[in-house]
């Protein structure tokens, strides 16, 4: 009875293995899959917008697609507070509309905005996300922006910078070096001073993450002139590794 027993023991054993490894991979959090939303009513207005989403159904997924959305709000002007992207939309075509009917002699070209994501980094600890948003109301140009949108996938709330780096002087001092070396390798005789209008160097307000490292962006008149666009560089995973609290 004894080695029967054993025997049987023996047998059960590996079955209770592989449940318990089972259970264990399916209670581990799966990667978040996105999905591309395209906005394509017709407008009098120039109007597209296709933004990235959550496609799963439930509240983190869904707290996160709300704050993709809100900081694509935030990006565009308009004569109203909208509190949905739909709304936005059509706040800015009804703007044009007004200016076509309060000034009807001016030859202007047709209104235009433009919304686009990109999904340039997902990892269990952040997901960034780059906004670009380019605007025309008339005028010598229109005013485009990037805006890196950085979420903690676990909650789905957005992550400030102190969130992601934890010695910020630190990490101040590699971007400053960093930045210098992008510009000299550029060749084009253009010195920091020329960036920052005399002033000492400083972080962009968008820092987010891609598959090599770090990307930091400064908008159009944010630093240097219009001419120049918005100025980009990037600090590899290995130089920004001791000065992440997560990636």
């Amino acid at each position: 009875m004894f080695n029967k027993t054993t025997m049987t023991l023996k047998k059960l054993f590996p079955f209770i293995i592989i449940l318990v490894l089972l259970s264990a991979c399916k209670d581990e959090a799966q990667p978040l899959e996105f999905e591309t939303h395209y906005i394509d009513t017709a407008y009098e207005a120039n109007i597209t917008a296709a933004y990235d989403t959550a496609k799963t159904d439930n509240a983190q997924s869904a707290a996160i697609n709300k704050n993709i959305e809100d900081a694509i709000l935030q990006t565009v002007n308009s004569s109203e507070n909208a509190t949905s992207l739909e709304a936005l939309l059509k706040n800015f075509n009804a703007d044009y509309l007004k200016f076509k009917s309060d000034y009807p002699e001016v030859s202007e070209p047709i209104w235009e905005l433009n919304i686009e994501t990109e999904l340039t980094y997902q990892s269990p600890e952040v997901i960034t996300l780059a906004i670009s948003t380019y605007e025309f109301k008339g005028g010598a140009h229109g005013n485009d922006q990037i805006t890196l949108l950085n979420i903690d996938p676990k909650t789905g709330k957005n992550l400030a910078i102190d969130a992601i780096i934890n010695d910020q002087k630190g990490f101040t001092d590699l971007a400053k070096s960093e930045f210098i070396a992008a510009i000299e390798k550029n060749d084009d005789n253009t010195s920091i001073e020329n960036y920052f209008f005399g002033k000492p160097f400083q972080l962009p307000k968008n820092i987010g993450f891609s598959d090599e490292g770090l990307i930091l962006i400064y908008n159009v008149y944010e630093v240097a002139s219009y001419d120049l666009g918005y100025t980009e560089f990037m600090i590899s995973f290995e130089k920004a590794e001791p000065f992440l609290k997560r990636h």
